[in-house]
């Protein structure tokens, strides 16, 4: 069925699949969007990505610095010594029940550099104090759980934990 518009005469006329002087394909200004796009997936998409050996280094770091904590409070608050000492296994809490704390470590290949104890309490200021964790796999990378005795314990690079406690 034809429909009818004023102006447009009767006669329809087949259009040219492309005008004589234009190339077909894409334009560079599209070709550009394009790449941009890429580029920015690729970008967000090796940012998500991480080492699966460094993050768990780091995520049992900021765990060990989290349960230091929590053990240096239960000293102050039971008046007891708490000691950390590293085992074979992992690591135990002295003086605080064995159900207290978990004491093995996330990753399969994290290790403790000398084999030390941190006396954790119960004085409210203690000296400082430095754990060093490794990994099995990337012995070269190493992180180290420190505190200068008053401030709580925090994980930093082996380059910037050096300059603040011995």
């Amino acid at each position: 069925m034809r429909t009818s518009v004023a102006g447009i005469s009767g006669v329809v006329t087949p259009r040219p699949a492309a005008e004589p002087g234009r190339a077909k394909g894409f334009t560079l200004l599209e070709l550009l969007v394009v790449v941009a796009i890429m580029a920015l997936a690729t970008a967000g998409v090796s940012l998500s990505m991480r080492d699966g050996v460094q993050s768990q280094l780091e995520r049992d770091a900021q765990r060990l610095a989290a349960m230091l904590e929590s053990a240096r409070a239960q000293s102050r608050m039971t008046a007891r010594a708490v000691i950390w000492r590293n085992t074979p296994n992992g690591f135990v809490f002295e003086g605080l029940p064995s159900t207290a704390m978990p004491i093995p470590w996330l990753g399969t290949d994290v290790v403790t550099i000398g084999n030390l104890a941190v006396v954790l309490g119960p004085e409210p200021i203690i000296g400082p104090q430095r754990i060093r964790l490794a990994s099995l796999s990337q012995p070269a990378r190493s992180l180290s759980i420190t505190t200068d005795g008053v401030r709580p314990f925090k994980v930093a690079a082996d380059a910037d934990a050096t300059q603040n406690t011995p």
